[in-house]
């Protein structure tokens, strides 16, 4: 009879198998273990919570604002021009004939109306979203002082931390704004004993980064592929 599991501390347990010489089973070896659990519920808002920082995205504003003046400037100079008794420049007079003459069902009317439409999705939603994904809030201790921390130290941090624990030989850390994948290989003690400790350790770790929304925490243990 198996014993109930605690779904936010679970163990995976693949056996491997050794047959000794007259085929009895002589030994059975534990090859991966894992846990994975989100932050307790009001953690990590000590001191005030900061929202994300909102990109500058001096590109693409940059860029809008040519097009519209270039474009605003030459069609203000022929609606001028019109009006002085001149007559109008050879590409507005194309482009009415051919708007003119074209049906709406048309591919290069529909063409350019779905590519209009992306651009302008995509320009909204660079105007919504705040961007700089790849830089993590961190808690307000100071009034009017706002911090960040960039998820590739975050992860580099996580990552010395993990390879203090006994039995560690090897991690790979993969850090989001919303949890923190880390993958050892363990080359002695039981993999159990290993994995509690990184929990410990890296929970410890995440706490103290310092950030305004505390990630969840993914850990696997296993031992390395065996050579031949």
């Amino acid at each position: 009879m198996s014993e109930p599991q605690d779904p936010e501390n679970s163990t995976q347990r693949l056996p491997t198998v050794e047959q000794g010489r007259d085929g009895g089973v002589i030994a059975m070896d534990q090859s991966s273990s894992g846990s994975s659990y989100e932050p307790a519920a009001g953690s990590g808002r000590q001191g005030g919570r900061a929202g994300r920082f909102w990109a500058q995205r001096r590109v693409p504003a940059v860029l809008v604002a040519l097009v519209v003046l270039g474009g605003a400037g030459i069609l203000l100079y022929d609606i001028a021009a019109v009006r002085a008794g001149h007559p109008a420049m050879q590409w507005r007079r194309t482009v009415a004939d051919d708007l003119a003459s074209r049906h709406l069902d048309d591919v290069w009317v529909l063409a350019g109306s779905a590519l209009a439409a992306a651009l302008g999705l995509w320009l909204l939603l660079l105007a919504l979203t705040p961007g700089l994904r790849g830089l993590l809030p961190m808690r307000r201790e100071h009034e009017g002082v706002r911090a960040g921390l960039d998820r590739k130290a975050a992860a580099l941090v996580l990552r010395d931390r993990a390879v203090e624990v006994s039995g560690v030989q090897s991690v790979r850390v993969r850090m989001k704004r919303r949890k923190a994948t880390v993958r050892a290989l363990s080359h002695f003690r039981e993999l159990d004993d290993v994995r509690a400790d990184l929990d410990t350790v890296l929970g410890r770790a995440v706490h103290d980064l310092g950030l305004s929304r505390e990630p969840g925490l993914s850990v696997r243990v296993r031992r390395p592929a065996k050579k031949g």
